[in-house]
């Protein structure tokens, strides 16, 4: 089982923090629109800057572990890290209100109200866009992580 672990710990880890990054993303998102009533595009932006941040801590610390913690570092990190999230970002906040428009989450409304489920948060304005986009999104995040932002990380000295 320890090998197993040793095997596959980071894409353990990612899955679960990326899950915990899902979780962040869209309660925030439920939070901005049906809380505060904000437009979908909005709350989306802004859900997605809560999920980038929480994202980058997780990411370095637990999944990539990221040791060094000097200036230069940190910064080409992030930098790096919110450039990639900025292009998956485009994408989720492009699409999720693209797809909504087309009806996309209608078909999932239809299919609660027949079934006589009314939890409100289920008909929130683009959820169902958004759960589609956040699986590409996840996938592409990992890719660009692992094969440009913390490549190689393991290796270096943690005085770095």
């Amino acid at each position: 089982m320890k090998n197993l672990w040793n095997k596959y710990k980071e894409i353990i880890t990612y899955v679960v923090f990326g899950v915990l990054t899902t979780v962040v993303s869209w309660g925030s998102y439920a939070v901005f629109v049906n809380i505060l009533s904000m437009k979908v595009f909005l709350g989306n932006l802004l859900s997605w800057v809560c999920a980038v941040a929480f994202a980058y801590i997780t990411n370095k610390l637990w999944v990539f572990e990221s040791k060094s913690w000097k200036p230069s570092v940190i910064g080409k990190e992030i930098v790096s890290f919110v450039a990639a999230r900025g292009i998956t970002g485009v994408i989720e906040i492009v699409c999720v209100p693209l797809l909504a428009k087309t009806g996309f989450d209608s078909v999932f409304y239809n299919v609660l109200e027949r079934m006589n489920i009314t939890l409100g948060i289920l008909f929130t304005d683009g959820i169902y866009s958004k759960i589609v986009l956040a699986v590409i999104v996840v996938i592409l995040n990992y890719f660009l992580s692992k094969f440009l932002i913390f490549k190689n990380k393991k290796t270096k000295k943690s005085n770095d």
